[in-house]
């Protein structure tokens, strides 16, 4: 490893400066987990251990709780936006500032101001989350050393632009496949028509009405949508196949199977030839009744928020820990050309963390 890179004796707006200019698109991010665990590494109070570009830093005072403050620290592709550009205006530019370089930052002045806080913390900084979900490092970690991520409850510093968002909506994506038979367009009543057979599928959509469940508090709002149609031979051809993808987004008050389950019961009755599920991640419950939750939501003000969109607080609940999404960057600019963040944002997210963790 090199000299350390990373000073943390500045604030997080500034760190968050050092992170943007350390280039880390995913699959690139051992130079930056090799600084984060040389620096973290510096500091007693912490424990640190390592599985691939993965760091896990822990404290072991024997608290009667554990927090888990957990970020990625890959970005998208670079777009021209490094390095990172302070403006007049107290604005931060630059790849990852929002998504969520900002996020890791606050991860990292916790980690080496708090040497003692009220409870137990583990900082998790992971790989590959903005690539497909079996690359993801947070879920490498959990599958080779779930130890290292039990706790009371966890916080994901992923864009929320610092607002507590609860829990996470699930994803399930399915392909549902029509048959027919091609004939030629002339002498079309020869063939069945695969095209025409998707309509049924296309009503059901339309005539959808999403349920907007209240858990702890928060109301969250599904949807089911086709996201793509795909068919077609030829401009003469009746085609004897489609296909149309379909996009449910469900609330955490159903598992998995149920999630399934509801969408083959609303095509029921449609002439499909194959139901294919093409992709399936899970929802996670807000866990705002959890005392640590309820703690942490007095320290950093403002109400909760449902989360929409699907995010790794998903693996928390997986293994049992509640956990919320909070953030200083804005989840509109993530993955932009022209991705920013407020410095005063910053500065606010790590005031109010130090405040949680030291009362």
């Amino acid at each position: 490893m090199s000299e350390t890179p990373l000073d943390l004796t500045r604030d997080a707006a500034h760190v968050t400066a050092q992170l943007v200019d350390f280039r880390s698109e995913s699959g690139t991010e051992k130079p930056l987990a090799d600084a984060i665990e040389q620096t973290l590494r510096a500091y007693p109070h912490l424990t640190v251990d390592r599985h691939g570009n993965n760091v896990v830093a822990r404290t072991n005072l024997g608290r009667a709780e554990r927090v888990v403050l957990a970020g990625h620290i890959d970005t998208v592709p670079i777009a021209d936006n490094v390095p990172s550009r302070l403006d007049e205006d107290g604005v931060l530019w630059g790849c990852g500032t929002s998504d969520m370089k900002a996020g890791v930052a606050l991860q990292l002045r916790i980690a080496a101001t708090v040497p003692e806080p009220n409870r137990d913390l583990t900082f998790v900084f992971y790989d590959n989350e903005e690539v497909a979900a079996h690359l993801n490092g947070l879920g490498h970690v959990a599958a080779a050393h779930p130890d290292w991520l039990t706790a009371d409850f966890a916080v994901l510093l992923e864009p929320s632009y610092g607002e507590v968002e609860g829990g996470c909506q699930g994803t399930l994506r399915v392909v549902l496949h029509t048959a027919g038979e091609r004939a030629h367009s002339a002498r079309s009543w020869m063939g069945s028509n695969a095209i025409h057979k998707i309509a049924p599928i296309l009503a059901k959509l339309d005539a959808y009405e999403p349920r907007r469940p209240v858990i702890d508090g928060l109301e969250y709002h599904e949807g089911l949508n086709a996201v793509r149609v795909e068919g077609g031979v030829a401009n003469n051809v009746i085609p004897d196949a489609c296909s149309v993808t379909v996009n449910y987004r469900y609330a955490p008050d159903l598992s998995p199977d149920e999630a399934l389950a509801h969408v083959r019961e609303v095509f029921a009755d449609c002439d499909i030839a194959e139901f294919v599920v093409d992709d399936h991640s899970p929802a996670a419950l807000p866990g705002l009744s959890h005392p640590a939750a309820q703690a942490f939501m007095a320290a950093v003000g403002g109400r909760a928020n449902p989360k929409f969109g699907w995010t790794d607080v998903a693996r928390f609940s997986a293994l049992g820990v509640p956990a919320v999404n909070y953030g200083p960057g804005d989840p509109l600019l993530a993955h932009k050309r022209d991705e920013r963040v407020e410095v005063a944002r910053i500065r606010q997210g790590e005031e109010r963390l130090h405040a949680w963790l030291t009362a």
